[in-house]
């Protein structure tokens, strides 16, 4: 979810918009402004059906909003941790920080968002009853109970990582005590429903036209993507169980001087001896860390002169791992913040680098080994 803006905060979860968004809400609020309410409502004035399809637009997603905090809240509950919410083109999306710890728990979270949805159509059909003398306010409430009736069957659809994929991974999870098996199998039958929509997408294309399968096609491919990688997922957090950082093989950071010239570091220790990361110090106490990164960033710059201490990232800017932190927790460190290394301490004392090439050959050694 890269590239969206930050809301505000909503019980402690973080709450973004993905420029996605603005496109489906611009699409949306046409689609609902010049087609939608004018066939079903005629007769009302050109701005009356704009101010209509704006508002129907942001209350839809208010109500996906909703959706996700539903599932949030319980998340909480469960003592899973909720890192965001971002709402984007294909509706919203709620970023948990694990996975839930039992099959009763992962029910609980994934049949929360279905039932808030039912509640907000049962909320607005309720509300457009009330107001029916207000032509404009009935017919905004009802498509907004209709929407929300289908969001809640369509999240029910039994694909991973769909709401109902998710009852059906907590099911065979608690059958089968086994939270890969049943990860598994729900990623499969999202997958099979992922290809069902992309299906009735090209059969749309062949005979109503393009646009009318387009929706199909992208949902299907979504839903093909995130199941996968909602596996993909599962299966590495399985093969870094109980692995912590002193497990993985760290690279050894070589300790040089801050007054050392870059050109010489990349001459003599890299080029001639492999160093990839280097410490900057003064009196054997670190002051600095210098990786690959920062020396390719160097040369870009082309500057003559540049020494050790000019590029490091100084020590109370680094953002170091313990020695007992999980590596599964490092590696998706490292995916979000988008780093390819991270310094390792001991009681406070720099020890060396762990990297993403190292963690990934950890991860193919085990895969080897439970093959």
């Amino acid at each position: 979810m890269k590239g969206s803006l930050g809301l505000g905060k909503i019980l402690g979860i973080p709450i973004r918009l993905h420029f996605s968004w603005f496109l489906i809400a611009g699409l949306l609020t046409w689609s609902l402004a010049s087609g939608y309410f004018p066939q079903s409502y005629p007769g009302w004035a050109s701005s009356t059906y704009w101010i209509v399809g704006g508002l129907a637009s942001l209350l839809l997603f208010a109500s996906v909003l909703l959706h996700e905090l539903g599932h949030s809240v319980l998340a909480l509950r469960e003592r899973v941790p909720v890192k965001s919410i971002t709402l984007f083109i294909f509706g919203g999306v709620a970023q948990i920080g694990r996975e839930p710890p039992t099959a009763g728990a992962e029910f609980r979270i994934a049949i929360a968002g279905p039932l808030t949805s039912l509640g907000l159509a049962g909320l607005f059909g309720g509300l457009g009853a009330a107001l029916a003398d207000n032509a404009a306010a009935a017919a905004t409430l009802a498509y907004l109970a209709r929407v929300n009736l289908l969001l809640a069957a369509f999240n029910m659809i039994p694909g991973f990582p769909l709401d109902g994929g998710r009852v059906l991974r907590a099911a065979l999870w608690a059958w089968r005590g086994d939270l890969s098996y049943a990860t598994r199998w729900a990623a499969r039958t999202g997958q099979a429903i992922a290809f069902l929509f992309i299906g009735i997408g090209v059969l749309q294309f062949l005979f109503t036209g393009f646009g009318n399968g387009i929706w199909w096609v992208f949902i299907g491919w979504y839903l093909n993507n995130a199941a996968q990688s909602s596996y993909q997922q599962v299966r590495l957090r399985e093969l870094l169980t109980g692995v912590k950082a002193r497990n993985v093989a760290m690279e050894q950071c070589l300790p040089v001087s801050g007054s050392l010239e870059v050109d010489r570091l990349v001459e003599d220790h890299v080029l001639r001896d492999g160093e990839r990361c280097f410490f900057v110090t003064d009196s054997d106490t670190p002051q600095g860390l210098i990786t690959l990164e920062g020396v390719r960033s160097a040369s870009r710059k082309r500057q003559a002169g540049l020494t050790a201490g000019q590029i490091m990232t100084p020590v109370d800017l680094v953002a170091p791992a313990d020695v007992d932190e999980d590596a599964w927790d490092l590696l998706r460190k490292m995916a979000e913040e988008e780093v390819n290394e991270i310094p390792v301490v001991d009681s406070g004392r720099l020890l060396g680098l762990i990297t993403r090439e190292n963690l990934w050959n950890h991860i193919q050694l085990r895969s080897e080994l439970a093959a």
